[in-house]
């Protein structure tokens, strides 16, 4: 019990953490107001039941008739029936602000979590969980808050002010209710977590996967058809949702149970409230009118409790939310902390003189029994470039990745210059050409745009469409070619002035034409720069003043430009 408990409170403070954080006194206002709301309600009902049973009694004779104060009741009742409006509207608009302000927050804060590398690789892998994530898995701790916390914090402060209230008349009584709606109150509510946390939790997990099916089913019906897999496709689609409707029905009839327990221990408190001061009423140790605010507070202490329902039937989807995300909540406070990034894989800037520096550098893939990069040690000076070569598989692409810091090492240290980097697949987003050129430099003006768009030779081109700038592209930079494509990539590394350039095989899969006036412009404009360029082409590795020979994540050989073995290997290399 002891280590359950720990394990569970070990998931719930980063979360609760980033979730309270900020805004924990809005939310400390909306359940304050949350429970004056419930506290009016409860006084309103009560006093009224004493007045109107105070009123008739008093009105059996002219004498006392005229000696009842009907102002000051009749006020109280006004002020309550306010007081419960206000509190009440009060209460919707701070606890909402407050819980979209908190998960406004704690979305910065998942983001900044999923911000490094191995993150994004491994939710680019699964893209339906990711989405799922970002919408369900954070909407689901709102009802951590609007219907957990704060039902809960209204239901104890129901319990006690009935309590109390009993309490001034017999201290047993008091006492009795009490006990008894902390009993029902707490076993329904844990009870009904219990059992609704597994149909919870296959709930979430089914849409989940339905939403995952139904997005394979629109987008790859292509692909589906011509692999005979169509009719299959919609038979799983069709058991998951069944599945899903089973899930669902089983929290409907929890929903009912719990309804009709409370209204079973709703009337069960009621009968005994009434036993209770009838006996009171019975010795003469209370009135009626103060008997019938007895019984009209016992039959409203009962309906906070009621409210709890919804909150216990969606505990287990608040515990899978919690459970997903507090790895990354706790991961951010820890980096926010010590003022780092989330990411640990960020290099440090080297000393005058150099570029790059690694030394005894060994990277290995997660699963994997051998180091990708092993033990390798590299430094490029300023202006020099460096272009990497080797088989498949010889680690070119971890080196780049290492250095863009996509990569983690596990030993040795990293140190580099601020980068630009061209990589073989130009990221291109649906949008207009300029935002699609701001991603490199927010700030830039048009003339810095189209001064970079003059040096990548694609000016002209975009002078030729109709809106310029403003030409909305297609998904992955539909509406223009590969070569146009390959120098809008050039025209952002452009944009960005940094002394290091990381180029992943510049002209891979372009034309003979395209590709040779791309390199030439990446050789002018590079002057002064250093560069890294893994490559397995000739016409890109003849730019470079050093070759570096890569093989099973080891550096084999190293020659410099204007040597017989640097011609030797660059012949080696594939030609255009």
């Amino acid at each position: 019990m002891t280590r359950r408990f720990s394990e569970t409170a070990s998931v719930l403070r980063p979360v609760l953490g980033a979730l309270f954080a900020g805004v924990w006194r809005r939310m400390a206002l909306g359940a304050s107001l949350a429970a004056i709301t419930v506290l009016a309600g409860m006084g309103l009902l009560g006093l009224s039941g004493w007045f109107i049973a105070a009123t008739a009694i008093a009105g059996l004779h002219a004498a006392s008739a005229l000696a009842f104060d009907v102002f000051a009741p009749s006020a109280g009742i006004r002020l309550l029936a306010l007081g419960r409006t206000a509190a009440r509207y009060g209460e919707r608009l701070v606890t909402h602000d407050a819980t979209l302000a908190a998960l406004a927050a704690l979305r910065e804060r998942i983001f900044r979590g999923w911000a490094s590398a191995a993150q994004i690789r491994e939710l680019l892998r699964r893209p339906a969980r990711a989405l799922f994530r970002l919408t369900s898995d954070l909407d689901a701790l709102e009802s951590l808050y609007l219907r957990l916390l704060t039902p809960a914090g209204a239901a104890l402060c129901a319990t006690a002010f009935a309590a109390a209230t009993l309490g001034l008349m017999t201290f047993w009584l008091g006492i009795a209710l009490g006990i008894w709606m902390l009993a029902v109150g707490i076993a329904v509510s844990v009870g009904l977590f219990f059992r609704s946390r597994r149909p919870a939790l296959r709930r979430a997990l089914l849409t989940e996967r339905l939403r995952a099916q139904t997005v394979d089913l629109v987008s790859g019906q292509t692909e589906l058809v011509m692999a005979g897999r169509l009719a299959a496709q919609c038979a799983a689609l069709e058991q998951t949702d069944r599945r899903l409707a089973r899930a669902d029905r089983r929290l409907h009839r929890l929903d009912t149970a719990a309804g009709a327990i409370y209204g079973i221990a709703g009337s069960l408190t009621l009968a005994a409230t009434l036993l209770g001061v009838g006996a009171l009423v019975d010795r003469g140790q209370i009135g009626i009118p103060a008997a019938v605010l007895a019984l009209l507070i016992a039959l409203a202490a009962m309906e906070p409790f009621a409210a709890l329902r919804r909150g216990a039937l969606e505990a287990g989807r608040m515990w899978l939310a919690a459970k997903r995300l507090s790895p990354h909540c706790a991961e951010y406070a820890e980096c926010a902390d010590s003022g780092a990034t989330p990411d640990a894989a960020v290099p440090d800037v080297p000393n005058a003189g150099d570029a790059v520096i690694l030394q005894r550098v060994s990277v290995r893939y997660p699963g994997s029994a051998t180091d990708a990069l092993q033990s390798l040690s590299l430094t490029i000076a300023h202006g020099e470039r460096v272009a990497v070569v080797g088989p498949s598989g010889a680690g070119k692409s971890t080196l780049m990745a290492l250095l863009a810091g996509e990569l983690a090492a596990h030993a040795g240290s990293i140190q580099r210059l601020p980068f630009a980097w061209l990589s073989q697949r130009a990221d291109l987003f649906q949008d207009s050409l300029r935002e699609n050129l701001l991603l490199a430099a927010p700030e830039a003006g048009d003339e810095a745009l189209w001064h970079a768009l003059e040096s990548a030779g694609l000016a002209a081109d975009i002078r030729g469409l109709n809106a310029g700038l403003e030409t909305r592209l297609g998904e992955s930079g539909l509406g223009l070619s590969a070569g146009q494509r390959r120098r809008l990539a050039l025209a952002r590394l452009l944009l960005q002035s940094h002394p290091l350039w990381l180029l992943d095989e510049p002209t891979e899969g372009l034309d003979a034409a395209t590709a040779a006036d791309v390199l030439a412009r990446l050789r002018i404009l590079g002057e002064g720069r250093a560069w890294l360029m893994a490559t397995h082409l000739r016409r890109e590795a003849a730019l470079a003043d050093r070759l570096l020979i890569l093989r099973d994540g080891r550096v084999e050989a190293e020659y410099r430009w204007g040597s017989r073995d640097f011609a030797a290997a660059l012949a080696a290399l594939r030609h255009d």
